[in-house]
């Protein structure tokens, strides 16, 4: 039944091959946007809940040049960006080539 579901709503979440990292934190509405996005996609991912940790958040921006907003995205170690940048490529067909084997 999930499967047929996933098809009808055009997910394939038994093609995605792509390891996907994300920080977050709890509250943050981007962070909500951007693991609901992948959600959709049927992507499964890592999340660094970063809630308060400054060690943590200074870890984040040496991986993502410098940036300290959350969130930040990782797709095979790549940085992505945030939840903007995220939804740009989803728009642009580029984040389905990321995430899925063909």
């Amino acid at each position: 039944m999930l499967n047929f579901l996933n098809s009808l709503l055009g997910r394939h979440p038994d093609r995605v091959k792509a390891n996907v990292e994300i920080y977050t934190w709890q509250t943050c509405p981007y962070c909500i946007r951007a693991k609901m996005l992948l959600w959709w996609k049927g992507v499964n991912f890592t999340e660094y809940k970063i809630d308060g940790d400054e060690i943590a958040r200074a870890n984040m921006a040496i991986r993502a040049n410098d940036r300290r907003s959350v969130p930040q995205i990782f797709i095979n170690n790549q940085h992505i960006g945030g939840c903007d940048d995220l939804y740009h490529l989803d728009r642009k067909g580029q984040l389905d080539d990321l995430l899925y084997l063909y």
